[in-house]
């Protein structure tokens, strides 16, 4: 019997793959599964049925062409060749052109179950709860091993090492994974925890399914504590997404966005701080300025003011008043001097004569204006409710109050009728 080398066996296997017409080129239909882009433009993904899965390829050249994403739970029709990849002793179908077929099963479901959800409001804005700005608890709901949990703890200490994170272990992959799910949601609800992340790290539609699971949308939807959803990758999306309170593209993003940075938290502090300082300063000062501006205002308006400024005014009116007399008395000495004793006498008292006439006259005048003797004769005032003078009919109607002053009193009346015109 002979001995070949591991080499020797690929290298046979590949020449019978390349001597083989059928596997040359031929096109495969199937479900795809587990998509993936390199950053070099390949793209990495399996074709799949109820029980079988082939590996298939993309290389650059080729995906540069594909003018759609491919995306896991859709059928399509993949064109190419069969090779083996000796490196590592498997085959391949490396696909030169790909076409839709339509959609698989999972993602059939995937749109059923969201439309019916749609339609039963869970995806409604309006229950959305608000996620707490700065959180005391964390929940979270994932693997208790793997990536996903560590990236959580890790952001998470690093923004707030203060915070307390409770983490509900979970089955997130498989057919026990749904109701892990919902159980470990319920147990973190009951913990008074303020914030809830519900997810796990990225994976083919199969692995991400139990999230697209109406039991775990409907045990969201019913949390009673804010839930940030976080399953898989930034170009993944599940049911999930869609009912939590926020969806976050990944594990990390979603303590990112759960707990607060309490550095920056301790800055925010020390500046409302500072200007709650500077407010209250502003504030005394002014109130400072307002009470000095009251204090000169009541100075001035008190009596002992007020009196001061009369006692000033009436001081200036005596030395002015005292100034004239003595100008007078200055002068009627010099007059006196200048045209005797007896001429002097005669002139003030025709100035006298003079004066006491035009009093008499002012007199007679003041007293032929004034409102008393024409009251006398017989005449009245008469005022409306608001003590303004009533000139005119037209400024009065039925039933107004008016006033009648008299040369001895007044009198009260109430009209009991309006007549226009000179009757």
């Amino acid at each position: 019997m002979s001995v070949y080398t591991v080499s020797q066996i690929n290298s046979y296997i590949r020449r019978m793959f390349r001597e083989d017409f059928l596997l040359q080129k031929l096109t495969v239909c199937g479900e795809a599964s587990g998509c993936k882009y390199w950053i070099n433009g390949q793209i990495y993904f399996n074709l799949k049925e109820e029980n079988s899965l082939i590996g298939c390829v993309m290389y650059s050249d080729d995906a540069a062409e594909l003018p759609f994403t491919l995306t896991d739970g859709v059928k399509y029709r993949v064109t190419g060749q069969i090779r083996l990849l000796e490196k590592r002793g498997e085959y391949k179908l490396i696909a030169q052109q790909i076409v839709p077929d339509g959609q698989g099963e999972l993602h059939i479901r995937f749109e059923e179950l969201k439309k019916k959800l749609l339609e039963s409001g869970m995806f409604d804005p309006s229950y959305k709860q608000e996620i707490p700005k700065y959180i005391r608890t964390l929940g979270v709901v994932t693997a208790e091993t793997g990536a996903a949990v560590r990236d959580i703890i890790h952001v998470a200490r690093r923004r707030n090492p203060y915070v307390r994170i409770i983490v509900a272990p979970a089955v997130v992959q498989g057919v026990h994974a749904a109701p892990s799910i919902v159980r470990a949601i319920e147990t973190l609800a009951k913990a008074d925890v303020d914030c809830m992340i519900v997810g796990r790290g990225g994976g083919s539609i199969e692995d991400l399914w139990a999230f697209n699971e109406e039991s775990v949308a409907q045990a969201i939807f019913d949390c009673p504590v804010p839930v940030i959803s976080a399953v898989g990758h930034e170009t993944d999306y599940t049911i999930a997404d869609f009912v939590a309170d926020l969806r976050a593209p990944t594990p990390s993003a979603a303590a990112e966005l759960a707990v607060f940075e309490y550095s920056r938290f301790a800055e925010d502090l020390q500046d409302l701080e500072l200007s709650l300082a500077d407010g209250m300063g502003e504030r005394i000062d002014r109130t400072r300025r307002g009470l000095d501006l009251l204090k000169r205002q009541l100075m001035q308006a008190s009596p002992g003011e007020k009196l001061g400024r009369r006692r000033l005014e009436l001081s200036g009116k005596r030395d002015r008043m005292l100034h004239l007399m003595e100008r007078h008395l200055t002068a009627a000495k010099r007059r006196q001097a200048s045209c005797g004793a007896d001429r002097y006498r005669a002139l003030m008292e025709s100035a006298i004569i003079r004066k006491r006439r035009r009093l008499d006259v002012d007199i007679e005048h003041l007293e032929g204006a004034s409102p008393v003797r024409r009251l006398k004769s017989g005449y009245a005032y008469v005022a409306d409710a608001g003590d303004r003078a009533v000139r005119s009919v037209s400024a009065v109607k039925q039933g107004d109050s008016l006033t009648v002053t008299l040369q001895d009193g007044s009198l009260g009346v109430r009209v009991e009728e309006v007549r226009h015109g000179s009757r």
